[in-house]
């Protein structure tokens, strides 16, 4: 008997998590290009054209800036195990799960680990930075820019003076900010930046968009010890990559010719609209999705300052948390439940990318606004489409 194999069909959602978000077709398009191969010349000067770019984005003048073949997490992870070796000493800031993430990497490395928390939904005041470098010196200050387990936004740039000041470098998960708000690396002196390709650059998961200063890679460069990673090895990766010094490029792995097509369309897109329009776009979004919460009775649970792109809701009492998410799939709209305390106490909602626009963010106002009069919750009906499309008018 014939087998047969069923085609490839997954729904289309409107994705409204925190990432991935929805890719744009451009970028998409430009995935299904021809396959080269990860040598040949022609494709080297799309790396060389990726990496420029990507600079811009970063705002930096750094050469050593490259989409690594492999998701946030690894890059991330590359900054932790290029920088630090055993015995030496990081101070982490953790204001959510992916500080805590952060915090276990570069406990793997064999460096002293010591953490600054603050609570929940709050960020690290910069000063406490300073207390605990002058208590006891680091080779190393390690935060994240935008943690996405509570939707607060951590400042960088003062902490950046401050490690400076007493002699460390400082290496920031950019992996939601990156492409949605300012990630100024050369003015702000971050040393190391990491990133995503799937949330606010829009392109599918499976690269992780890093940045080495100078600074930073003569640290790489006078290591005691092999870096713990091979893979994520930069003096390793740069020999691919190019090390700006000569045209010879050397075998490391096989590049993903399809995401770095993903990538150099992804950085086009956002070249082209202007970084700023697009911060401002994200922000927009932000300002007319929270007009529509509050026009619904809900709350944000950030406390600090919030972030455009990642929002938290308070999951109003006696709502089900998975029943309203259950019931926005079957609608083909997904968003995201907490994480660890917040499992259950919260909604994570994305606007990123080409998601954060009027038409996505209305509909899932007024598809959340259903979702939740059918558990017996009351609000006036319409009333949070129609704040955000006011928030949309005063921009025209």
């Amino acid at each position: 008997m014939e087998r047969r194999f069923g085609e490839l069909n997954p729904p289309q959602r409107l994705l409204m998590g925190p990432g991935p978000s929805n890719v744009d077709p451009r970028i998409l398009r430009a995935m299904a290009t021809p396959v080269i191969g990860h040598l040949d010349p022609a494709f080297l000067s799309i790396m060389d054209e990726t990496m420029g770019w990507l600079r811009e984005v970063y705002e930096t003048r750094n050469h050593h800036t490259v989409p690594i073949s492999a998701t946030g997490s690894a890059g991330v992870e590359a900054m932790m195990v290029n920088l630090l070796e055993p015995g030496d000493d990081v101070v982490v800031g953790i204001i959510g799960y992916f500080g805590q993430r952060m915090a276990d990497v570069a406990s793997r490395t064999g460096a002293n680990v010591r953490v600054i928390e603050a609570p929940l939904g709050e960020a690290i005041p910069p000063e406490r930075f300073e207390e605990e470098l002058r208590r006891k010196p680091a080779k190393l200050v390690a935060l994240v820019h935008a943690e996405t387990s509570t939707g607060a936004e951590q400042e960088i740039a003062p902490v950046a003076e401050i490690a400076h000041r007493y002699g460390a470098l400082i290496a920031i998960d950019c992996v939601t900010s990156l492409g949605g708000m300012p990630v100024r690396v050369d003015e702000w002196g971050v040393d190391a930046a990491a990133s995503c390709s799937q949330k606010c650059l829009g392109a599918p998961p499976g690269l992780s968009p890093v940045t080495f200063s100078p600074r930073a890679m003569e640290v790489i460069t006078g290591r005691k010890s092999k870096c713990q990673s091979w893979y994520l090895d930069v003096n390793l990766l740069f020999a691919y990559w190019g090390d700006g010094k000569a045209n010879n490029r050397v075998f490391h792995h096989t590049g993903p010719i399809t995401m770095i097509y993903a990538m150099r369309e992804a950085l086009r897109i956002a070249l082209e609209e202007g970084l700023e329009a697009r911060y401002a776009r994200h922000r927009k979004a932000h300002e007319a999705f929270a007009a529509g919460l509050e026009a619904m009775g809900l709350t944000l649970f950030t406390k600090g300052k919030r972030l455009p792109m990642l929002n938290v809701i308070n999951i109003p009492e006696g709502i089900d948390d998975l029943a309203v998410r259950r019931r926005l799939l079957e609608q083909n709209i997904e968003i995201s439940g907490g994480f660890g305390p917040l499992a259950g106490r919260v909604w994570r909602v994305g606007l990123m990318g080409v998601n954060a626009n009027p038409a996505p963010v209305i509909t899932l106002l007024g598809a959340l606004e259903q979702a939740l009069v059918e558990q017996g919750y009351r609000c006036e009906r319409g009333a949070a489409v129609a704040a955000a499309r006011a928030v949309y008018k005063q921009s025209t």
